[in-house]
């Protein structure tokens, strides 16, 4: 016998279908017997056997049971890498090394641009927009480096 040719997709619905398995704490019986009991697949009680349409089935009937499929966490949307999204990111990260910000991840900035913006991600920010979040670390940067100057000089 010889082995379906390697599809991604399959390959990831097969993932899928695990998963789903795991979270509705479905033992191994019960889910070769919910495979038996399924009309069309034949017997198989095996998601190695099934074809691209025959997966689809199945995980139909296990989001019929309640399982939800999430986004993957792993496929985030790549950085932004214009210069402008650049300068933003330096600064922010400056600012962390003066202690005025103490979450330095890419999260923690999309959050502080959408308070100011009210857009999700530095991709989606105008020209304008960008050049209004950098002038505002900038003066945030320049507010911070004058307090630790000032405190410099009291001992």
């Amino acid at each position: 016998m010889t082995a379906a040719p390697s599809n991604p997709n399959r390959l990831r619905l097969i993932k899928l279908i695990h998963v789903a398995r795991r979270e509705l704490c479905m033992d191994d019986d019960i889910y070769r017997l919910m495979l038996a009991g399924m009309t069309g697949l034949d017997g198989a009680t095996s998601s190695a056997n099934l074809s691209v349409p025959n997966l689809l089935r199945v995980l139909e009937q296990l989001k019929q049971r309640g399982f939800k499929v999430r986004p993957n966490k792993t496929q985030k949307r790549p950085l932004a890498d214009d210069e402008q999204s650049k300068k933003i990111r330096s600064l922010w990260l400056t600012l962390h090394d003066l202690g005025a910000v103490r979450d330095p991840s890419e999260a923690a900035l999309v959050k502080f641009v959408l308070s100011m913006t009210k857009v999700a991600a530095l991709q989606w920010l105008t020209a304008t927009q960008a050049s209004r979040v950098i002038e505002n670390l900038k003066q945030w940067q320049q507010r911070v480096t004058r307090a630790s100057n000032s405190h410099e000089g009291t001992v």
